[in-house]
């Protein structure tokens, strides 16, 4: 039986091998996760690969270890400034990639982060049988010194457009996809609502077709560095940026002749933001 499911596996592997995968690894200052975020997509089962990695000017010794694996990544160079916010940086640092890359199906990974062996190839197959599927998402395994907990998917108390809302390391699209969602969230406003959260809004705003994976392929690291981290649950800032979600939510909805419509979380969250 074993034997039987590892030739179905390979025959689908066969069937979708002629789409080309780009995974954009996006990097600052993360030199000690490097070199296990980048073995893991050189070591995909699924090897029609092509892998670009960008550096938004780290501080430490990124690009010293990165040099090691030029054989075997594309290193591409920002040419645009750096603006000194994360979340605008990293859309930059994206679509820099994406002038320099090739592939049909764009998988997004931070260095920080890394993929199970076969998850490329799984969404290949996926993206393969689908055609009109524009974009996919697996569940992430958090990651921290002490633990790895796998995510599910949350019940959504508030009905908010951003349910089921998952790292941008779990997402992946169409090439076309990513450049349509590129120009229709790439502006310098909301500087705390980060490019995951600005292409799932775009996607369910616009009734795109995508769905996730019901499968734990992405390990998600929870680091005291990262910028999440300065929005713990119920926190000041995490109430503050919850705000500020609402209102990029209503900003984009708007600036696309989409109806807008406040609910009870929006309202709870404006009354708490006047206190704080």
């Amino acid at each position: 039986m074993v034997y039987l499911k590892k030739i179905t596996y390979l025959k689908q592997l066969n069937k979708v091998k002629n789409l080309k995968a780009s995974i954009f690894v996006t990097n600052y200052n993360n030199a000690k996760f490097i070199t296990k975020c980048l073995n893991s997509v050189i070591n995909q089962d699924y090897k029609n690969i092509e892998i670009l990695f960008i550096d938004d000017l780290s501080l430490d010794n990124s690009l010293e270890i990165v040099k090691k694996f030029k054989n075997k990544i594309k290193i591409v160079k920002k040419k645009t400034k750096k603006t000194g916010i994360g979340s605008f940086d990293q859309m930059q640092s994206l679509f820099e990639c994406y002038k320099k890359s090739r592939g049909d199906i764009i998988f997004f990974l931070d260095s920080d982060d890394y993929f199970k062996k076969k998850k490329v190839s799984k969404f290949m197959n996926l993206f393969s049988q689908k055609k009109n599927l524009k974009a996919l998402y697996d569940l992430p395994i958090l990651k921290s010194k002490k633990s790895e907990i796998k995510m599910n998917l949350k019940y959504n108390l508030f009905k908010n457009l951003w349910s089921d809302l998952v790292p941008t390391s779990c997402i992946a699209m169409r090439r076309n996809s990513f450049k349509e969602l590129y120009r229709l969230t790439n502006f310098k406003k909301f500087k705390d609502i980060w490019f995951d959260f600005r292409i799932l809004i775009a996607l369910k705003a616009n009734s795109e077709v995508f769905q996730y994976l019901n499968d734990h392929l992405t390990f998600y690291r929870q680091l005291e560095t990262s910028a999440s981290s300065n929005f713990k649950y119920l926190s000041k800032n995490w109430w503050k940026r919850r705000s500020q979600a609402h209102q990029y939510v209503k900003f984009f909805l708007k600036k696309n002749n989409i109806f807008y419509k406040k609910n009870f979380d929006y309202f709870l969250t404006k009354s708490i933001n006047k206190f704080l």
